[in-house]
């Protein structure tokens, strides 16, 4: 785990204030902002000045959230697809690749500064998503580790996976940002039983990347499930403690169900802050909450009207 010196550089494991963080970013871009994204990918927005406005607006709507209930800002990202697989099938090149996860960066960086400017503490992370094939967490390493040089390579203070169904690919990535000394945190995601897609339990997931990596991994997250799906997953055990944000989905539908329907699912977002703030109960280092697919301002608004009076 991470030295106290690194926590001060990652102030949501201080436990002493609570993070914003955003919504479910292509399904709002979809839905709401009338942007089309090949792929389900949001990265080649920051090709041109056009786009790279709209996710201004799109960062600057979640940021007015945490100026409202005075919390901190974690500011992730448009990079969750912008990997080699998903790059080759949009004609994007390597060294396009590179410099385009390096711009979601600097675009990050123009969030911090408007976050700073009104005394907010803000955190900028490089997303890194999954590959869509299992792989060894050798392989994971190696594969990840164009992205995660990239995020290295500049002002990022962490990266952050997410949608890890896979104990594995945690394993190579933490691997591969351990290599270039960044701090990385992993954010599973598990199936309606709470388990994720391979059979393992979330706790048995958290248990072995620790294990197989020295507790290199920051801290743990849990997104794209809803609040009804980790009902009972969290248990009294001491893992718990290295879950430190929930980044949740606004419908209770399962991931084949949601990769079928034809509709955006958009949930009620009360009820959906209301199960979210619950769950905060059972996880106790927990600082960083937003929200993943049909999630909006409106469904992590209603999450902080239920958690800044903690």
């Amino acid at each position: 785990m991470l030295s106290d010196i690194d926590t001060q550089l990652l102030p949501q494991l201080a436990g002493d204030q609570m993070f914003v963080t955003d919504g479910g970013l292509e399904t709002d871009l979809l839905s709401h902002y009338g942007v089309d994204l090949p792929y389900f990918a949001a990265f080649p927005l920051l090709e041109h000045d056009d786009t790279r406005e709209v996710l201004r607006r799109y960062y600057a709507s979640y940021l007015d959230i945490a100026r409202s209930h005075r919390t901190g800002f974690v500011v992730e990202s448009a990079t969750w697809r912008a990997n080699p697989d998903w790059a080759a099938r949009l004609g994007i090149s390597p060294d396009r690749l590179d410099q385009l996860n390096r711009q979601a960066i600097e675009l990050a960086e123009e969030v911090r500064a408007a976050a700073a400017a009104d005394g907010i503490t803000a955190v900028v992370s490089g997303c890194v998503g999954p590959r869509e094939e299992a792989m060894t967490a050798a392989e994971a390493q190696d594969y990840h580790t164009p992205q995660i040089a990239s995020f290295a390579a500049t002002t990022a203070d962490l990266v952050t996976a997410v949608t890890i169904n896979d104990a594995a690919e945690a394993v190579g990535i933490v691997r591969a940002a351990a290599a270039v000394d960044v701090p990385a945190a992993v954010s599973f995601t598990v199936e309606t039983d709470g388990r994720l897609a391979t059979g393992q339990s979330l706790r048995e997931a958290v248990e072995q990347v620790d294990a197989d990596t020295g507790a290199r991994a920051a801290y743990f997250m849990v997104n794209c499930a809803h609040p009804t799906h980790l009902a009972t997953t969290f248990d009294d055990g001491d893992w718990v403690r290295r879950v430190v944000g929930l980044r949740l989905n606004a419908s209770t539908r399962s991931h084949a169900e949601l990769d079928e329907a034809e509709d955006l699912d958009e949930g009620d977002p009360e009820d959906f802050g209301a199960g979210l703030a619950a769950l905060r109960e059972r996880l106790p280092a927990a600082t960083v909450f937003g929200g993943c697919c049909g999630t909006d301002t409106r469904h992590v608004a209603a999450i902080w009207r239920r958690l800044a009076p903690h």
